[in-house]
């Protein structure tokens, strides 16, 4: 095994890990099935990967999300590590490559969706690759609990079947108490597993909660009063214009961002508001996976979610740099009353769901017992207009089948085109004497692209036909052309969501759904819905812990810093205690800094509430100071 500090620094420039990634890598190291919560940009994958290139061999790591998949996959070439990732799209042959060289090559990482584990053949196949470790991203997706249950995430016990030695490490940002026992029930944790919860408080992050009809205003109030970079979170991409286009009418640079954007567009709108050329982003939750900016001063809410975990995970990508952050939620009457009618919708009537599913398959031109394990790009807006189907209905219908394990659905991704030389070197130098056509776009391919007889490397046809001096379509019809000569797989790029059909096509009479099932699901969304609605409606507890305590986080000091607390410390009024209670904190931490959990349980009951906003009120000042360990300090400049 290599030093972890050593592999941090060569693959990844940092001098020390964060937070509680230390404790979970090595409870890896020791072979222990390791659970770890650790929220939203926390760095959960430095806790999988030095472990991985510590024992070297293959991590198969498990996600549900492509992009993710593909963003690491490439962080990790580019640091020189071999990684591939299996995702629904890619050719058969780019698929038997990647298989391959996981069996026989010097592979490290490989990258699979949940569903991939349903295909017995791709079993196989993994039972013969050097597998050392496995990993489990988004892990809350195999609870029936939580909420983003993906029933192929059950299939990960076969894994573990293969690989009884193989240390498995689950993670994920949220996870409620019973959550937690599942996953590791589900999983099959062996004794002596581990367990690494890094604390649901965000100290810097004010959590604030507005009723307000007129909540254009409002927004605008808040971008004025909290300057910095912001993101706005709607439901519908109508919105997203709409809010964007009002700010900017405003003086406020804002753009949108939604999911029916071609890849292009969204690439571009990203990267100007990273680069902070635009202030603000308004979007539908399809912005911010995988998303790391850490100067965000405020995430404003301008529709509510479905649930506490949602709400948990988008407002979390605010104050990432541990300075002041806001997030912000604003509602009016009707929102309330939209999410507590919102289970009937979210559960379309069985007959329903059978009718969607006929549309989809002969929207495909999938006959009856065809389809199996074939992936299709789906366009689902297009779908909704052939049809006359209700976005929303048509939605909830397909997550029905995909609960179901009808069917697979990935989100929209951008995969650039592709290239692999399939030809051996003598073949290709006999095509390119026998057509001139061919000879200098195949020079520039070879002088352009290392490694293009393995592996498949990406390429930019536009950048070709530029060296070529001739245009893109020029270029792209050679490629054609060559790949129906069986010289090389081209792949062009795509950017739609894709469908994979899991069973063939059955009639509508033989199509099955468990009532019971889907009874089972509404009401736990109901009873996430109805905790949500708790949280907003409450003017008597401290926003930060009603969090902390609905992910199962006990014995905290209130924030100090949320809504309810701020309007707790106008009303403060009692100098003379305020003073024994500084006095006191000051005394705690003369010697030692100590975490605000362990300086509030030695103070005495009577002033602990009060103990919190005066903590507040001392950080504000810069009497004391916070480390990155969320540890409490006496700024001792202040004091010479």
């Amino acid at each position: 095994m290599n030093d972890i500090h050593q592999l941090l620094k060569k693959h990844f420039g940092y001098d020390a890990f964060r937070p509680l990634q230390e404790e979970i890598i090595q409870s890896v190291l020791q072979k222990k099935d390791t659970l770890a919560i650790l929220p939203t940009g926390g760095g959960k994958s430095i806790c999988f990967q030095i472990p991985a290139l510590s024992f070297g061999g293959l991590c198969l790591v498990v996600s549900p999300l492509i992009a993710l998949m593909k963003d690491q996959e490439e962080q990790l070439l580019d640091k020189g590590i071999r990684s591939a990732a299996l995702v629904s799209g890619i050719s058969r042959r780019e698929t038997d490559i990647i298989i391959g060289n996981c069996i026989h090559g010097d592979y490290r990482f490989l990258y699979v969706s949940p569903e991939r584990l349903s295909s017995d053949t791709f079993m196989m196949q993994l039972a013969n690759m050097p597998v050392s470790m496995i990993a489990i991203d988004e892990a809350h997706c195999i609870s029936q609990w939580g909420y983003d249950f993906r029933p192929s995430y059950l299939n990960i016990s076969k894994v573990r079947e293969l690989f009884p030695e193989a240390p498995v490490i689950a993670l994920t940002a949220s996870a409620t108490p019973e959550v937690q026992i599942d996953i590791c029930d589900k999983l099959q944790f062996k004794k002596g597993n581990q367990k690494f919860l890094k604390s649901f408080s965000r100290p810097n992050l004010s959590y604030i909660i507005r009723n307000d009809e007129n909540k254009y205003d409002k927004v605008l109030q808040v971008l004025k009063s909290v300057q910095g970079t912001s993101i706005i979170y709607v439901r519908n991409r109508n919105k997203t214009q709409d809010i964007s286009a009002w700010l900017n009418s405003n003086k406020i640079t804002a753009d949108y961002y939604h999911a029916g954007l071609d890849s292009q567009s969204r690439a571009e709108k990203q990267t100007k508001w990273m680069n902070n050329q635009t202030r603000v982003i308004v979007a539908t939750n399809a912005f911010g996976m995988g998303i790391n900016k850490e100067n965000v001063r405020s995430v404003i809410h301008f529709d509510i979610p479905d649930d506490l975990e949602s709400y948990y995970q988008e407002a979390g990508r605010g104050g990432r740099d541990e300075k002041p952050a806001y997030a912000i939620l604003i509602y009016s009457e009707s929102d309330l009353l939209q999410l507590k009618e919102k289970k009937e919708k979210n559960f379309p009537e069985i007959t329903e769901i059978k009718r969607i599913y006929n549309s989809l398959c002969n929207f495909l031109n999938i006959p009856v017992e065809s389809g199996l394990n074939t992936t299709f790009p789906f366009d689902f807006y297009s779908f909704c207009n052939t049809y006359q189907l209700n976005s929303n209905i048509a939605m909830s219908c397909l997550k029905e089948l995909v609960h179901a394990e009808l069917i697979a659905m990935s989100e929209a991704v951008f995969m650039p085109s592709k290239l692999k030389i399939v030809a051996d070197k003598m073949e290709l130098y006999n095509l390119q004497v026998k057509y001139q056509r061919f000879d200098n776009l195949i020079k520039v391919i070879l002088r352009s692209y290392g490694g293009i007889f393995d592996y498949y490397v990406k390429i930019n046809e536009f950048q070709l036909s530029k060296q070529l001096n001739t245009d893109k379509t020029t270029v792209v019809n050679l490629l054609k052309e060559l790949t129906k000569l069986n010289m090389l797989d081209y792949i062009p790029s795509s950017d739609y969501p894709r469908i994979t059909f899991l069973h063939s096509r059955v009639t509508a009479a033989n199509l099955y759904f468990n009532p019971n099932d889907i009874k089972a699901r509404k009401n736990r969304f109901q009873v996430r819905a109805d905790a949500f609605l708790s949280y907003i409606s409450s003017h008597e507890n401290c926003r930060s812990l009603m969090i902390s305590s609905y992910f199962g986080e006990d014995n905290l000091a209130v924030c100090g810093c949320c809504d309810y607390c701020r309007e707790q410390k106008r009303n403060l009024t009692d100098q003379e205690e305020e003073n024994k209670i500084i006095e006191l904190i000051k005394i705690k931490l003369k010697d030692t800094a100590l975490l605000p959990t362990e300086l509030y349980i030695q103070l005495p009951n009577e002033y602990k509430l009060k103990s919190a906003l005066v903590i507040r009120i001392l950080l504000d000042k810069g009497t004391l100071l916070l480390d990155k360990e969320e540890r409490l300090s006496i700024n001792k400049k202040q004091h010479q």
